[in-house]
Parts: C-alpha cells; structure tokens; sequence
C-alpha cells in the first residue's frame, strides 16, 4: 500500500481532531540520512568516556527537593526550576540539556567525544537527559559502533518522590549530524500501532539539542521579543515588511498574538466549538487598535487599510481562524544568535529557526528589528529574510482565509 504523504497526514489528522473537539494531531515526517560533520578544532583529542550508571535515586532525590521548594513559591515550571535541575543533575556527571534548549547544557565536552568516536568508527556509549518543565525527564542511551548510532529512548515521570518509567523505544539513528550552528541532530523510526494505523508507516522521532553554549543576553533577548509570537499562525516573522511598508502583514494574526499579552487573557472573540469558526465580530477600534498598536508604529488609516473597517459605527471585522486555517503541530522555534543594539535606541536581532522536525538547526534566518519603549513596553519595527536566498518554504504555516475565501466556504455574506 502507498504510504501517506505529509499533508496527507495532516488533512487525516485534522479531520480526527475536529471529530475529538479540537485534539492535537498526529505528526509525520521522513527522515533523510544527513552527513554528519563537525570541525577537528571543536573536539578535544581524548578517548571517549563510557555513560554513567542511570541511578535513579540521587536524580529522583534532586527533582524531589528542587521540585518541591517550586511548589511552595508557585513556580513549579519555571525556567529557573529547570535550570536548577539540569545543573543539579549536570553535578552528579551526566549531560544534561532542557527540552526546549532554553538552558546551556551540562557536560557538553562529553557529547563531542562521543560524536568523535562515531565519526571515527570507534565503540563507545553516552547517556543523555533531557529536563522538561512538566515534572517529565527523557533518557537517551546512545550506542556506537562501526560508524552507526544506536538510541534508546525512555520517557521518565516523577511521582510521589520515584522516576518511573512510562516508555521506552529503541531504533537505529538514520540521522545523524553536528551542524555548525552548534546543534546535535539525530532521529530514527520505531514501530508503534496507533500511528501505523493512521500513516501506514512507522513513527518518526526526531531530536535536537543544542550543546555549543549560547549568550545569555540572547536567551533573554529571545524570551522578550520572539518566544511569545513565534512561528505559529501569523506571519510577523515570516515575511519581509518594515514601517514604511508593512507588505503582507496579517493584522488579524497579531490581534490574535498581542491580545493576551495585553489582556493577560485568550482572546475573547472565540470560534465555535466545533472549530469550524462561522462567527464574525465586530471589534471596536479602541480595543483593536489599542491591541495592534501596543506592539506595532501604524497610524489608524493605515491599519483600516490593512483590514476590514466600518467607520459607521468604528469597528473591525473579526473572524477567528477555524478548521480550515489549522497549522501542522510541530512547527520551527526561534533562537536569537546575535544582536546589535543601534545608535536610535532600536535593537537588531538574528535570529535562526530551529526546526528538529526538518532535521536542521537553521531552516532559514530572519533579521528582526525592536524598539525598547521608555515605559518598559516595544514595538517591532521590521523584519527580513536572510536566508535561504529567496525565501523558507513554509508548508506547515496557513494563511487566514481571504474574505473571498471565507464566503466560499461557509457562504457568509458579512455581518
């Protein structure tokens, strides 16, 4: 039988999701073998070292404690809880890294070694240890021999004072690659009965660590001005535009992204439960504007431009996305790499999206430019693809529908 495609997979997918009310889909992928590559300079000349003994006793101990101290100030998933336990667990020996490579990994020089012994068909064995912010740990028990990779991957949650293990998966690594933005790339397939019945093939797994260390400022800068918009259903970072010309810049999007951060709330013009998102509002251009403006230099008659605006009685038309609109699930990351801060008090950011689903630490390069605000606010000021020459293909990424599209499909006609 034919095996899915992608898109495919996601048109199945979102068809399950809006039977189940909105569930999260299944991903798909191919992974492709890659060259692995890494300079002589990057490594340190020494006999691999051997992984440590998983005990689960001192690192149950440690998530207990740190985990435990969270809690009672209410930070049970804070960043710097997380950093407490990859430096904590980092201090008994291992290589530890966050799962959203958001903390610099411990025992780094140890990943280099064993990446040297691959690529120079030697034996040796590495433990990885992965943190998330959810009380979970992920454990990769890495294998070489011969220049192949062997993974063996368990899922750990903690409960009542225990790691217990919940799964554990096995496979060979058909990817496998240090890239030169400083990432450790690897992935395989394994068997698993719920995914085969939807795809028809074996489950992808894919992982992506960053081990090189990256400047706190541009952790910070990263946390401040990309995280909270990122790669998902707008396109404030995916096209070209700048204040003298916003181009493609769906304002809709943007309300959508900046709402919260205003309001300290999900948006309150919500679709239908069904997702199928037949609702239309009328905003008042107090609040829309106030919401754009927050985060954007755009006088009124431009943004009414940009946008659907009744001046007899000053609202925007609002329709929230629905099924239709609906993104693939795993979608690239942002990771500001450098910055500059600028003579008119603006700071300009390179920024690289990570995206371990397409087994690549740089699926394209964007230059971002903000304004710091003196009352502690910033406005983004403009943005610009810088690589691939041309411009990213962004399959996973949808487009609000048009209000041409919009009417086809639920056959509206305006509120």
């Amino acid at each position: 039988m034919k095996k899915v495609g992608k898109r495919e997979v996601i048109l199945i997918a979102g068809i399950l999701i809006l039977a189940a009310g909105c569930g999260r889909k299944e991903r798909e992928n191919q992974v492709m073998p890659q060259k692995a590559q890494v300079g002589e300079a990057d490594l340190e000349k020494e006999p691999a070292k051997e992984s440590l003994d998983f005990d689960e006793g001192p690192i149950a101990a440690l998530y207990c404690e740190i985990y435990d101290q969270a809690t009672e100030k209410g930070s049970y998933d804070a960043l710097e809880t997380v950093r407490s336990i990859v430096e904590g667990i980092g201090e008994l020996g291992y290589v530890v890294a966050d799962e959203e490579n958001q903390i610099n990994m411990a025992g780094a020089e140890q990943v280099l070694r064993f990446y040297r012994s691959a690529e120079e068909r030697q034996e040796a064995e590495l433990t990885i240890i992965v943190v998330s912010g959810s009380g979970e740990l992920i454990k990769y028990d890495l294998h070489t021999a011969d220049g192949t990779v062997d993974v063996v991957r368990g899922y750990y949650q903690y409960i009542n004072g225990t790691l217990e293990s919940v799964e554990t998966v096995s496979y060979p690594a058909d990817l496998w690659e240090y890239t030169k933005e400083g990432y450790l790339l690897f992935g395989g397939s394994y068997y698993s009965e719920s995914y085969y019945a939807l795809s028809l093939s074996d489950e992808p797994e894919y992982t992506a660590l960053r081990v090189e260390p990256l400047d706190e400022r541009c952790r910070e800068l990263n946390r401040m001005y990309l995280l909270p918009v990122g790669y998902g259903e707008n396109n404030l970072f995916l096209v070209d535009w700048s204040e003298q010309d916003f181009g493609n810049l769906n304002f809709y999007d943007l309300f959508d992204r900046f709402y919260p951060d205003i309001y300290g709330q999900p948006v309150s013009y919500a679709g239908n439960d069904n997702c199928s998102s037949e609702a239309i509002y009328r905003i008042p251009a107090e609040v829309f504007e106030y919401v754009i403006e927050s985060h954007v230099r755009i006088d009124h008659e431009e943004l009414q431009k940009k946008t659907t605006y009744y001046p007899e009685d000053q609202t925007y038309e609002y329709r929230p996305r629905g099924f239709y609109e609906v993104e693939y699930p795993e979608i690239p990351y942002p990771e500001v790499v450098s910055f500059t801060k600028n003579s008119d008090g603006t700071i300009t950011l390179i920024v690289n999206a990570v995206y371990p689903e397409e087994n690549t630490s740089r699926a394209y390069t964007h230059k971002t430019v903000v304004r710091p605000l003196d009352d502690g606010g910033f406005q983004y000021v403009s943005n610009q693809i810088l690589f691939p020459e041309g411009g990213c293909e962004l399959w996973w990424h949808s487009e609000r529908l048009t209000e041409d599209q919009w009417k086809e499909i639920y056959g509206g006609k305006g509120p």
